[in-house]
Order: C-alpha cells, then sequence, then structure tokens
C-alpha cells in the first residue's frame, strides 16, 4: 500500500479557486509519477493533471488547460493541483494518483491513463456552484 490523502476540497463558487494538495505518508514519493484525476456523478474517472517524477514535465485535459496547475514538492511528499477560474463543470471527486516511475530514462514522461497508475488516494470532493 502506498497512502496518498487528499486534501482541499470544498464548496465553492464559479470564478473561485482552490488547491487540492495529496501527501504520501512513505519514503519513495520522489520516484513516482503522479496525475490528478476526477468522477463526476454518472460519469468515467477521467484525466486532469499529470506531472513526471523530473517535475519537469506536466500535461493538462484540454478543459483544464490555463485554469489547473500541477506541481509537487517532494520535501514534502506533496502534490498540489491548483485551480483557479473553477466552473460547475469542474464538479467532480478528485482523485491523486501514483505510478512507480524508477527507471531513470522515465524519469520525464507524464501518464495520463487511468491504467497507467499504481495507487490511488481516496478522494476529495470539489463542487462549484454557478
Amino acid at each position: 500500500q502506498v497512502p496518498l490523502v487528499e486534501s482541499g476540497g470544498g464548496l465553492v463558487q464559479a470564478g473561485d479557486s482552490l488547491r487540492l494538495s495529496c501527501l504520501h505518508s512513505g519514503r519513495t514519493f520522489d520516484s513516482f509519477a503522479l496525475g490528478w484525476f476526477r468522477q463526476a456523478p454518472g460519469k468515467e474517472r477521467e484525466f486532469v493533471a499529470a506531472i513526471s517524477r523530473s517535475g519537469t514535465t506536466t500535461d493538462y485535459l484540454g478543459s483544464v488547460k490555463g485554469r489547473f496547475t500541477i506541481s509537487r514538492d517532494n520535501a514534502k511528499n506533496t502534490v498540489y493541483l491548483q485551480m483557479t477560474s473553477l466552473e460547475p463543470e469542474d464538479t467532480a471527486v478528485y482523485y491523486c494518483a501514483a505510478k512507480n516511475s524508477g527507471i531513470p530514462f522515465l524519469r520525464n514522461r507524464v501518464y495520463t491513463g487511468t491504467h497507467d497508475y499504481d495507487y490511488w488516494g481516496q478522494g476529495t470532493q470539489v463542487a462549484v456552484s454557478s
């Protein structure tokens, strides 16, 4: 098990900002590529953002590009998702995920598929009212 615990969700109005955090309580955080996904009621879980193990490469869902920023702080074993200009369509449970990425030549790679990841958090609810 790789404990991942999300926090920072809540109920906000359209146009507001939130910052989600995901803490890993272990010693191998810097060997993971990381991602954020979300799942709205009645919909499949979808990719939102990803960051490589090195932290130098990121990728985003098209509809959040320019509004959301993923970052990581290896010293704090934490990955963040800064969300701005939130829209009602962003309402969902947000999950962080980690993928073992210890092979050196993969250190700059990002992953966008749910099947790519090895470990998942329990999720944090984000609700955006119009």
